[in-house]
């Protein structure tokens, strides 16, 4: 490890380690699984909710304390998926599978703690590999101009294209959309106001918050009002929480394969965390020598996807932060939180916020300590959180969303605007279009018109200029490359399958 490195971790321990920045974090891991667990309600519906919270924090304990949301809420998504067989998120749809078979069968606790201590784990290692992928990224952030960033937002929205679970006519008309949203308001360059209808609240165009709580906090809220359903629980009370010897040589193989293909498939655009927990237990299905266990309460079937799904879920981090390209909508929020702080997302973030950029690495390792210390005693609380009735608990929710987007712009308009996302976001889970693409590309929009024409006047407007300048010519190579890959009838067809779950 060389001297380069070890000075940026120290940077980004002196960050994250403080005081302060701790207690944010810890907020973070307990408001994210106090919300996580509330049947329906994913990361990206918790950090949108809880972004407001953020507004007046510096940058780097805004970061911090979103990012120990995210983890948070995934902890919550799993123990909701043991408990009573209600993932939380699409990545714990795989943990139900046999996590529920164990809590049947009295072994909650186990079932929980390996979930707990194999996302540990996996994010100790994929925080590192994030420390180690980081250096050589900063070099090639120093090339990037106008052209490459223009090409950049390019490829993360055809990325974007991979991580919708529909049709892929929909996801381009879920782009689309976004883009025309992000074009609300007014012309940076000219001063001149577009798609406002002559409505002076509009003229600073549409804010990242109202879109995103709306989409998938009040769109979340009218779906989970469709199936309110009494939920039961196996069990009044989880005893047994630490695995035996026998379960811990079990679970180190599956998490260690689960570690490494979680961390690989992260990286990529297009929502890696997801698939590597269905890869995952794919593979322990066929190279497992319990196999036959399996859906019917192996351990191995909750320590492989959770290991999975945490390595995959912190090394989506990179392309974010090293790149400036969502790899799912959680990271979206991220770049609107960036955004909010006035901080370019981009590959200058390492460069130009290197506290920024190593304090919420540095945080990460912190974050995942605090869920295996403090959740697994507190899992009474979410037991007992599961079993309130979601018509007791969407009012409440409904309302910290209106109080969120108040404090934005402190505009009732917003409120209002709002609720008509919420009511689109329903009807597009209806019509079964992904709302994910839609935010990612509102978030690259803005980003992406305004270095096209930046790259243009350069140019004085030869638009030869992103296919002249190499980096720039290779994104969009990749870019034209993916789409023929996607639109591919065989590999659709096998897209599509690899987002069905599993019977």
């Amino acid at each position: 490890m060389d001297s380069g490195l070890l000075s940026n971790l120290a940077l980004g321990i002196s960050t994250a380690w403080t005081f302060s920045n701790l207690m944010y974090c810890l907020a973070g891991v307990i408001l994210g699984t106090l919300v996580g667990v509330l049947p329906g309600l994913g990361p990206v519906a918790t950090i949108a909710m809880l972004l407001p919270m953020t507004f007046n924090l510096p940058p780097e304990s805004a970061l911090i304390m979103l990012a120990g949301i995210y983890y948070g809420a995934q902890y919550g998504g799993s123990t909701t998926a043991i408990l009573v067989n209600l993932p939380g998120e699409t990545s714990s749809v795989v943990t139900a599978l046999d996590g529920h078979q164990m809590a049947r069968q009295g072994k909650a606790g186990k079932a929980l703690a390996t979930a707990a201590l194999a996302s540990f784990f996996a994010g100790t290692v994929a925080t590192f590999l994030i420390a180690l992928a980081a250096p050589p990224l900063a070099d090639l952030a120093l090339k990037f101009g106008a052209p490459e960033y223009f090409s950049l937002m390019v490829l993360g929205l055809v990325a974007s294209i991979v991580l919708a679970s529909g049709s892929l006519l929909h996801a381009f008309g879920m782009i689309l959309l976004g883009l025309l949203l992000s074009q609300v308001g007014t012309d940076v360059i000219s001063g001149a106001p577009r798609y406002t209808f002559d409505q002076p609240w509009l003229a600073d165009g549409i804010h990242f918050v109202v879109l995103a709580m709306g989409m998938y906090g009040v769109g979340e809220i009218i779906r989970n009002l469709e199936h309110d359903e009494k939920r039961e629980l196996m069990m009044k009370s989880v005893s047994g929480l630490l695995p035996d010897k026998e379960d811990l040589k079990r679970i180190i193989a599956p998490t260690l394969r689960g570690t490494v293909l979680g961390s690989a498939l992260g990286i990529l655009p297009g929502g890696g965390a997801m698939l590597a927990s269905f890869a995952s237990y794919s593979i322990e299905k066929k190279v497992s020598p319990n196999r036959a266990q399996f859906g019917k309460g192996a351990i191995e079937g909750v320590a492989a996807p959770e290991s999975a799904n945490n390595a995959g879920a912190q090394t989506s981090f990179i392309p974010m932060l090293t790149l400036g390209i969502p790899s799912n909508p959680v990271m979206a929020l991220m770049i609107g939180a960036l955004i909010i702080q006035g901080i370019q997302p981009g590959p200058t973030v390492m460069t130009e916020q290197p506290a920024l950029f190593w304090g919420i690495i540095a945080s990460m390792w912190a974050g995942n300590l605090f869920l295996v210390v403090l959740n697994l005693p507190m899992i009474g609380v979410w037991v007992r959180l599961i079993t309130v009735p979601y018509h007791l608990l969407f009012p409440v929710i409904l309302v910290f969303c209106a109080i969120g987007v108040m404090s934005v712009n402190n505009s009732e308009y917003d409120v209002w605007l709002m609720a008509l996302f919420g009511v689109l976001g329903y009807v597009f889970s209806k019509l079964g279009s992904e709302p994910a693409p839609l935010l990612l590309a509102f978030v690259l929009g803005e980003l992406m018109e305004e270095n096209l024409r930046r790259a243009m006047i350069i140019s004085r407007g030869d638009p030869m200029v992103f296919l002249e300048r190499p980096i720039s010519l290779t994104l969009l190579v990749t870019a034209v490359l993916a789409l023929v890959v996607v639109l591919s009838p065989a590999l659709r067809k096998k897209r599509e399958e690899a987002f069905q779950e599993e019977p």
